[in-house]
């Protein structure tokens, strides 16, 4: 499953959140593999957006189960998640907002209805920014 989120970063914090990623995709990345791991996490990705009113960042996780995915990284034990939850907390300014024009899985979830009466994408769980804020790269 595809977890999205977008950001709204602070502008200091740019380069900071630069390095962090060249860290993490670097010197560190042993440690984020291992995360991936607990977290049932197979890839992500990470965009830096430019716009007239701040940069935004894109967080792209493709996970097994997003709730088994918050939970161990919530409960995380490694080092680089406490790392990488004060680098994004720093720079986070609350969750930007989007609308969502196409969710489509190749092969739709067992428990969604897949004929005439499917729900629109915006609709579906997980298609809109999280409740409450939570910061990207929150598995």
């Amino acid at each position: 499953m595809l977890r999205v989120s977008v950001s709204k970063v602070r502008p200091e914090q740019v380069d900071r959140l630069r390095a962090w990623f060249t860290e993490l995709s670097g010197p560190r990345r042993g440690e984020l593999l291992a995360t991936f791991v607990d977290e049932g996490v197979r890839h992500e990705t990470v965009l830096l957006v430019p716009t007239s009113d701040g940069p935004l960042m894109v967080y792209v996780m493709e996970e097994e189960d997003p709730e088994r995915s918050i939970a161990a990284f919530r409960d995380s034990a490694h080092p680089v998640d406490a790392d990488h939850r004060a680098v994004l907390s720093a720079a986070f300014m609350g969750v930007a907002e989007y609308e969502v024009l196409l969710d489509v899985p190749a092969e739709p979830p067992a428990d969604l209805s897949t004929g005439p009466s499917a729900e629109p994408p915006a609709a579906r769980p997980g298609s809109r920014p999280p409740a409450g804020g939570a910061a990207p790269g929150t598995p």
